[in-house]
């Protein structure tokens, strides 16, 4: 779902930094636009915007203002993972990682690599062949470090 950043913004520009591929533009201290081409529809610029200036496709505010570390992560089921690589290809964070495996894949297996620039968007998942991978909110043990 593409997102847009309505009146209300003031051009802090912390969606800026905070979108993974790219999609906003504006000057500081001016209303932002998303380029609607570009946005991959993870909601990134919304949960991060001190306005609540980004709305959803249907005009809903973006949930905002979650402390990153609150953010679902890919969660996978390796059992049942093929390890054809779609969910590395398709993260616009560039975030997940297969492993170094034995030729052809045999041992290879996925990972968030860098968790910290994960932006929940949810593509791993969505194009997992083998619907084995699944978003989850980290355990409060963790996001309280």
């Amino acid at each position: 779902m593409i997102m847009e950043i309505k009146d209300n913004c003031t051009g802090c520009t912390v969606c800026v930094r905070a979108c993974p591929v790219g999609a906003i533009s504006g000057q500081k201290k001016a209303i932002h636009v998303i380029n609607p081409g570009k946005c991959v529809g993870c909601g990134a610029c919304g949960r991060v915007c001190p306005q609540g200036a980004v709305v959803d496709g249907n005009g809903k505010v973006v949930a905002r203002l979650m402390p990153r570390a609150a953010w679902p992560k890919p969660v996978f089921d390796l059992d049942r993972c093929i390890s054809c690589g779609a969910c590395e290809e398709k993260c616009p964070a560039g975030c997940i990682r297969l492993s170094e495996g034995k030729p052809g894949g045999l041992e290879a297996w996925p990972s968030l690599s860098a968790p910290e620039t994960c932006v929940s968007c949810g593509y791993c998942a969505f194009y997992c062949p083998m619907e084995c991978i699944e978003l989850r909110e980290p355990a409060r043990e963790a996001i309280n470090k």
